[in-house]
């Protein structure tokens, strides 16, 4: 595919902050040794799109500072005008846990936004959800071929019958047994797994398909203990019953599902999911500071939302604790941090294994210039609550919701913690869609929009331009969410069907 031909851009350089010795480069394939900008400033060197160049004369061991935080420390002595690779920087030491200030400049709340609805599914227990799905619960890797084969036979066979129902979706995953079912970490997995069959978009419909000798018995699943709603495949005579039962337990609950119909919700009914995937360092000034416009918008209508990935938090904490509302969330916070520093070590890893190699060649030097671009979606509210990995949401408000930062192992612990609909900005570009909840893609720059014409919801790459603002395309996505909650609109990945396999975070051993 030929990609669409831009005209000549001028030269242009993104300044984030006063303190600030480097900047990136906005132009589209960069710019060549000998460009001059406007203020004076004369490359000395090619400077690929997105990369850092210096603004002035950085000597070996000075200070790199971007969002003006430091984001490393110069390993050799780099010239006003030169191409600052990753290469160059030396990464600085982590925030302190233990010095770090809670609550001390917690935000003024903003004003409510009054009157903002969408068209949702009330269900029995107050949670509205955005799509109308069948989920299938798994306890037990072992089932997931059968329910597979009858899962493509209920779509084939019966969810035609069902127009309201959208879809049909088997929870599977490789937990269950030849597990370590008792360890203290183990309770992250289990409760990801209950919480995801309670998330909104199923409708309260729980069914569970077991196998009957698994460690993760199926009744553990069922919040109430009542076996009518588990299929038990050691208890059939064969292939076809198992089958033949999945399929009359599926058609009972596609029944109820089929009644429900959308209704006008208040907008404080969404529980909305930030992520980023693909980052890239336009993700800090475009994107990512509208995600958290729109982010404050939707706190100040009511709504829950979700911000997390805990090694794109890290280096950046400093900034969060003292917008936590009061010294339990920020303790809360504190200790999330701390459990991943301990669960890392454990691993024999550290942080240099974020950012990945596609990070780097979009402009992210190290994890802690990654991090203070992606602290920038939780926008300006104070946080008002913390969840371990798997915990469902209570709060309404900015909820830091503690994950690592895997794409699809976010995605599965936010849509346990209750998500209704996610918004996912990329720079780099992926594909990444979820079945159980609409997901929003947002794109850090325009060429990625323009090449990914039919995957990208809403281009945020326009700021980087000066053809919207931040708040020009805060609000644009906002009611863009307000759409795609009501199924007035769809998001591409859900056009194409482009669904990623949950996967479960489970820090316990495998025995």
């Amino acid at each position: 595919m030929t990609l669409k031909q831009t005209q000549r851009e001028d030269p242009l350089y993104i300044k984030v902050h006063p303190k600030d010795n480097i900047a990136i480069i906005v132009n589209t394939g960069g710019l060549p040794k000998g460009t001059k900008f406007p203020c004076g400033l004369e490359l000395i060197s090619k400077v690929p799109q997105g990369h850092k160049v210096a603004l002035e004369d950085i000597v070996e061991g000075e200070a790199i500072i971007r969002y003006g935080e430091v984001i490393g420390f110069a390993l050799k002595t780099i010239a006003k005008g030169s191409w600052l690779e990753e290469t160059f920087v030396q990464m600085p030491s982590p925030p302190r846990l233990e010095e770090l200030s809670i609550a001390t400049h917690v935000p003024k709340r903003l004003p409510p936004l009054e009157g903002y609805t969408f068209e949702g599914y009330r269900n029995d227990d107050g949670s509205v959800g955005t799509k109308n799905i069948l989920g299938i619960t798994t306890s037990v890797q072992c089932v997931a071929g059968v329910l597979e084969y009858a899962v493509n036979k209920i779509k084939e066979e019966l969810l035609p019958q069902y127009p309201n129902v959208e879809d049909v979706v088997a929870l599977t995953h490789s937990y269950g047994c030849g597990v370590a079912i008792n360890a203290p970490d183990a309770v992250i997995p289990i409760r990801t797994l209950q919480n995801l069959a309670q998330n909104p978009n199923f409708g309260g419909e729980l069914m569970v398909v077991g196998l009957g000798c698994e460690k993760l018995i199926p009744e553990r699943l069922v919040p109430d203990g009542d076996m009518g709603k588990i299929v038990s495949l050691q208890q059939h005579a064969g292939f076809i019953p198992m089958v033949k039962s999945i399929m009359e337990m599926a058609e009972a609950r596609l029944d109820k599902l089929n009644r429900r119909q959308r209704v006008t919700c208040p907008a404080s009914d969404l529980v909305v999911g930030l992520q980023c995937g693909g980052s890239d360092a336009f993700s800090g000034v475009t994107a990512n500071p509208a995600v958290g416009f729109a982010a404050d918008l939707l706190v100040r209508v009511g709504a829950a939302v979700m911000f997390s990935e805990v090694t794109e938090v890290r280096d950046a904490v400093h900034l969060l604790t003292p917008r936590a509302v009061n010294e339990e969330v920020g303790q809360a916070l504190i200790r999330e941090m701390q459990w991943y520093d301990d669960y890392l070590q454990r691993g024999q890893a550290d942080r240099s294994a974020n950012p990945s190699p596609g990070n780097k060649k979009g402009g992210l030097a190290n994890v802690v210039e990654k991090s203070l671009g992606s602290i920038v979606k939780s926008g300006t509210s104070p946080i008002v609550a913390v969840l371990s990995p798997g915990e469902r949401a209570t709060d309404k408000g900015l909820i830091f919701a503690a994950t690592p930062a895997s794409d699809f192992v976010c995605g599965t612990l936010q849509l346990a913690s209750g998500m209704n609909l996610q918004v996912f900005t990329t720079g780099r570009g992926t594909p990444y869609g979820l079945a159980v909840a609409p997901v929003i893609k947002v794109s850090t720059r325009n060429s990625l929009a323009e090449q990914w014409h039919d995957l990208i919801d809403l281009n945020a790459g326009r700021i980087a331009t000066g053809e919207a603002t931040i708040e020009d395309v805060g609000w644009e996505l906002f009611h863009f969410i307000l759409d795609v909650a009501s199924g007035r609109k769809k998001t591409w990945a859900d056009h194409w069907g482009i669904h990623n396999d949950l996967a479960l975070f489970n820090p316990a051993p495998v025995t």
